[in-house]
Parts: structure tokens; C-alpha cells; sequence
């Protein structure tokens, strides 16, 4: 089935560093991604811009807007670096602002970037869990990369694309037929 309209994609990068290496990592993705899925120019959320605005109320536009832009996604990547063997606290922050289901109908991509082929694991240990029960759908692998694959990430992505293009097809077609199916009904 073909969509009816482009897919949605935003890369939500929980780096608290501003401009972060992890950004660059989400940016390539998400544009690898909106090449492959006929999707639209991607939406890049770097957190560590609204890291101040996480805690205070009322909440800002700007944050608004970035939890708008994830919800609303077809394909949500979420990329962090490993931060004390697990993903940072400010992307955890930004996520505890979703309600129960607040990612229901998303499909979600863990990215995580790291200096230690040992940390390969948190993306499926800690990350996918948290999307999960916020109702999102991770049909893939987590994309892991270390440091060292920074300079040239188009191998890295082509490989992890090579085994994710068959799930992430199905998980986003089936988005759009359920989609489809809630226009008709309403």
C-alpha cells in the first residue's frame, strides 16, 4: 500500500551538548531515512537547547513544539549517547513528559553513539523499553556507533539499513493503513 502522504520523521537528540557529534549521527540518519521512505525533510529536536525549559511550568512553545514534533512522527529517531552505561537524563526528562501512550502510533529508531563496542547493548537494554511503554513501536535493531565511526557514518547506516529496511517498511505501511482506517471511521 502506498501512503497517502509523505512520511513524518524527527530525530530527538538528548546530547546535552549543543550541536553534538550525537546530532550530526541523528541528522545523517533521519536524511538517510527520509531518502529511503519517501518521507519529508526531517525534523531535528536538539535538546540540550531546551535542557532549562524541561522542569518549569508552563511548559515553553519551544518544548511544546519539540514533544508535538516526536508524537506526531511516522519515524521518531532517537538518538543518545551512553552516559554512565545507560542514555542521558535529559532525554530521559524529555520523555517523562509524555503521558501513557504519549508515543502510540510512532515508529521508533534507538540511535546510540558511544566510545565502547561495550556499551552496543543500551539502546535494547534501557532505551527500547522506555519507548515501548510510552506506546511506541520499534520494530528494528538499535543503531549503535562508536566514536570512531563518526568520521564516515554512510557505511555504518547502509549496513544497519540493510537489515532494518524490511521491518521499518512494514511497521511504518501498517502506521498508515491504521491511520487511514481512523479518517474513514471519523
Amino acid at each position: 500500500m502506498t501512503r497517502p502522504d509523505p512520511a513524518r520523521i524527527t530525530a530527538v537528540v538528548g546530547n546535552p551538548r549543543i550541536g553534538s557529534r550525537t546530532l550530526g549521527a541523528a541528522a545523517s540518519l533521519a536524511g538517510t531515512l527520509a531518502a529511503h521512505l519517501d518521507a519529508t525533510e526531517p525534523t531535528l529536536v536538539d535538546l540540550a537547547t531546551l535542557a532549562s525549559a524541561l522542569h518549569v511550568r508552563p511548559r515553553s512553545t519551544d518544548l511544546d513544539a519539540a514533544l508535538a514534533a516526536a508524537a506526531g512522527a511516522d519515524v521518531l529517531v532517537v538518538a543518545t549517547p551512553v552516559h554512565k552505561a545507560s542514555f542521558t537524563g535529559l532525554l530521559k526528562s524529555f520523555l517523562d513528559l509524555y503521558g501513557l501512550d504519549g508515543l502510540a502510533g510512532v515508529t521508533a529508531v534507538p540511535l546510540v553513539v558511544s566510545a565502547s563496542a561495550a556499551h552496543a547493548l543500551v539502546g535494547e537494554v534501557h532505551l527500547r523499553p522506555v519507548l515501548v511503554e510510552l506506546g511506541a513501536t520499534v520494530p528494528t535493531r538499535t543503531l549503535s556507533v562508536l566514536d570512531a565511526d563518526l568520521v564516515d557514518l554512510g557505511p555504518v547506516v547502509d549496513r544497519w539499513w540493510q537489515r532494518a529496511e524490511r521491518p521499518l517498511r512494514r511497521a511504518v505501511g501498517a502506521s498508515s493503513r491504521v491511520e487511514g482506517l481512523l479518517e474513514v471511521a471519523r
